[in-house]
């Protein structure tokens, strides 16, 4: 335990705010291989590991949101069991340009090495492998 008294394990899930929920999640499923879910009323998930994203639309039906919420705000980091040269070649068949990579980053473990591209809405999605050696 903390000194807080709080232990937190792991982020469950986010939210992403998007102009097109039906474009967000091909993007999500055919580019990085997530798993779409409809959940409650008509709401959205996208699964990978032992996390989701709910995807929200702009605006938002939910009742509580982030106080302003916006399509393209997010800067995501995903950790890649693929390769990070097999995960360039993925992205560049599928027509998605990458800004930048692969560079050497720090991620919440140690050294990665990341390539970065957009999500439709313009959001910043990094794709990554820790180094090893």
């Amino acid at each position: 335990m903390s000194d807080t008294g709080i232990t937190l394990d792991r982020l469950d899930h986010l939210v992403l705010t998007v102009r097109d929920v039906e474009a967000t999640c091909r993007f999500y499923e055919t580019v990085l291989g997530m798993r779409r879910e409809e959940f409650g009323a008509g709401r959205v998930a996208l699964h990978f590991g032992r996390q989701k994203i709910n995807v929200h639309p702009h605006p938002s039906p939910v009742q509580i949101v982030a106080k302003d919420p916006r399509p393209g705000s997010a800067d995501l980091c995903f950790i890649a069991e693929t390769p990070l040269e097999e995960v360039a070649a993925h992205l560049e068949a599928r027509g998605v340009a990458i800004e930048m990579g692969p560079v050497e980053r720090t991620g919440a473990e140690g050294t990665l090495r990341s390539l970065y591209c957009r999500d439709p809405d313009g959001n910043l999605i990094e794709v990554s492998n820790y180094a090893t050696g």
